[in-house]
């Protein structure tokens, strides 16, 4: 037992006795050297902290490492504030923006005397390298708002200031100092630069981003960088990234004739589908349609243009950037969401008991303001289209509607070849609508779900919708990136906002629960990630063409137009390559389209009422009849 009697409560539930003055550090060094040595943060009743913070006696503490991602975020924003101090010291005068973690990376906006290049990573990694060999303390410390500005307008830091003053008054400023350098940071972060390992840190690119995300403010250039616990995870992450530059589906999309952007033109984030491409999408949407309509849900269609009015009541209005526009000098809004029309049918009848659970579905497109910034390819636009459904039903079917939904969409996923997954309950956001007492019994509702199917999840805090929780399912690719994939939102508010009742066995008026609830989410985004997938070598029932038809000569046209009508009858996406080229250079071409059959057809097929198969990735598989060809198609998709 400890001096004084203190304790605190491990994640396991149990208690270890501690010293009145414990730290983090001190309770990892309790529980086992090993952890000791792992540790770079950790967690204090839930918020994250630095290994130095004093613990408070009687709470609930868990250490944080690598391997955990608050732990690597921690580790990772370190990393961005040894960058921006490198900067500072290499190129005097620097200003700095913002630094934060990402996922699996960290950047530093900064606003240098003149442009940096790519050729001066090198050289700012090298300083970096110094800082963590130099092992300068990490310290935190806190100034009041008036000395933080005066500090700051005297560091000639003119973005900080601008950060401060945004604070309220009576705010205390947290700053972070790392030997002669300093900034504002609400942290935590390593007590000292060298618990990084420079063997795993790497500069990867530069950028351009504007202040604070406005296009009208200066333009700052973005250093994006990543860090990791030794050489050997560095080296691995660095090998995905070179994947994902080969799988880039900007590029397999202009390459494979699928889809094209017309900045310039028509404007940044909208996509033009090439005649393969509008193929595939179509596809895809008519297929998970047809998985919609054998589950019992409902096909309906809505407006892409209403009356604000309808967002106002919703809450959309004022939590999304919406496209606005009058009409008969009334304001009206290009929908960024599906659920008020939904809503709004559900409202159109009286609803019993016996109605639910009634399921809409959707394949709806919506629009967002996104700004240019963030905008990438088709896996951020401004207008997709979304596999939206809404389920009304009665609160007590909810627990059994989400693990159908969730069931559902697994099963979709992994017919497109996803079957890596993790399971988020995330919870309510800063920004949001509704009383505390509503979100509470949702976020319940939704961890009992989870629980009553038995499915291990982790909690995602802050990560909710603006109106209700939701659960969120993530899926590994082709490389190991983590993609977000199906939602399931529980929704108690909008039902309240508009007075949505259904008649009860009792005759009684009762308030319906609204699932909120997307498969495959934004198409675009979803045919963006099957690119990279895999990268353009689609499945055979996926590919936008099937088969390539490939006469030696053009006395083999006609030949090739019936093999071709025998395809397509059967119900396969055939196309033939009449060009004049050599058939070598016919059969590359198909290699290079990652068509998964090409058919050679000359003299020798068309006498013997044959075709010569090649497959993608196998080569020649011999002659056969067009029957047994189309056997083998049909044997293939069907496994």
């Amino acid at each position: 037992m400890s001096e004084a009697g203190a304790w605190v409560y491990l994640p396991d539930g149990s208690k270890l006795d501690v010293a009145p003055d414990a730290t983090v550090l001190s309770v990892a060094e309790s529980i086992g050297p090993r952890l000791a040595r792992a540790a770079v943060g950790g967690a204090v009743d839930k918020e994250p902290v630095g290994l130095t913070t004093r613990v408070p006696h009687g709470a609930e503490v868990r250490i944080l490492t690598f391997g955990d991602e608050e732990g690597r975020r921690i580790y990772r924003h370190t990393a961005a504030h040894v960058l921006a101090h490198a900067a500072m010291q290499l190129f005097p005068g620097t200003k700095l923006g913002i630094g934060p973690a990402l996922e699996d990376r960290f950047y530093y906006d900064m606003e240098f005397p003149k442009p940096v290049t790519t050729g001066d990573l090198q050289a700012l990694h090298e300083r970096m390298c110094e800082i963590i060999d130099s092992d300068l303390p990490i310290t935190r410390e806190e100034i009041s708002r008036d000395d933080a500005i005066a500090m700051f307008e005297g560091l000639g830091q003119s973005y900080k200031v601008e950060l401060v003053r945004d604070l309220p008054p009576d705010e205390v400023v947290t700053l972070y100092r790392q030997g002669d350098w300093v900034d504002l940071c609400r942290g935590p972060h390593l007590p000292s630069t060298g618990h990084l390992d420079k063997s795993g840190i790497a500069l990867l690119s530069l950028a351009g981003a504007y202040w604070r995300g406005v296009e009208t403010n200066p333009m700052l250039q973005r250093v994006y960088g990543t860090a990791f616990a030794d050489a050997a995870a560095l080296a691995e992450f660095l090998e995905q990234q070179e994947q994902a530059r080969q799988r880039d589906h900007r590029l397999l999309g202009r390459e494979l004739d699928l889809v094209t952007f017309f900045e310039q033109e028509a404007g940044p984030g909208m996509a033009f589908w090439q005649p393969k491409g509008a193929l595939l999408k179509h596809h895809v949407e008519q297929w998970i349609l047809n998985e919609h309509l054998q589950r019992g849900y409902q096909l309906v269609c809505t407006p892409h243009v209403t009356k604000v009015d309808l967002w106002k009541t919703s809450g959309h209005y004022g939590t999304y950037d919406m496209f606005l526009t009058e009409i008969d000098k009334m304001e009206y809004g290009v929908r960024p969401m599906n659920c008020p029309g939904h809503i709004l049918l559900y409202q159109s009848k009286t609803r019993s008991y016996r109605d639910m659970p009634l399921r809409f579905f959707e394949l709806g497109t919506v629009y967002r303001q996104e700004r240019a910034g963030v905008l990438h390819g088709l896996l951020r636009v401004r207008g997709f289209t979304q596999d939206d459904a809404h389920i009304f039903c009665a609160p007590e079917q909810m627990a059994e509607e989400i693990i159908r939904a969730y069931e559902f969409s697994v099963d979709c996923w992994g017919k497109f070849g996803f079957t890596d997954r993790e399971v988020f309950l995330a919870t309510r956001p800063a920004k949001s609508v509704g009383s505390d007492e509503i979100w509470e019994r949702a976020t319940e509702s939704l961890r009992q779900a989870l629980d009553k199917a038995g499915l291990p999840y982790e909690v995602d805090e802050g990560g909710g919708a603006f109106y209700g929780p939701k659960i969120d399912v993530k899926f590994r690719d082709a490389i190991g990136r983590s993609w977000q994939g199906p939602t399931f939102q529980c929704d108690l508010n909008l039902p309240e906002r508009f007075e949505l009742t259904y008649i009860g066995e009792d005759g009684a008026a009762h308030r319906p629960v609204m699932l909120h609830r997307v498969v495959l989410a934004g198409i675009e985004r979803f045919i963006g990630l099957l690119i990279e997938h895999y990268a353009g070598a689609f499945p055979l029932w996926l590919a936008p063409v099937q088969v390539a038809i490939l006469p030696i000569a053009d006395r083999h046209h006609e030949y090739a137009r019936r093999v071709c009508d025998q395809l397509i009858g059967a119900g396969y996406r055939a196309e033939i390559d009449e060009s004049g080229e050599r058939v070598s250079y016919k059969i590359g071409a198909a290699e290079r389209s990652r068509v998964p059959y090409m058919v050679v057809l000359g003299d020798r097929e068309e006498a013997g009422g044959q075709v010569g198969v090649r497959k993608r990735g196998e080569g020649d598989l011999g002659a056969m009849s067009v029957e047994d060809f189309i056997g083998q198609l049909t044997c293939e998709i069907g496994e």
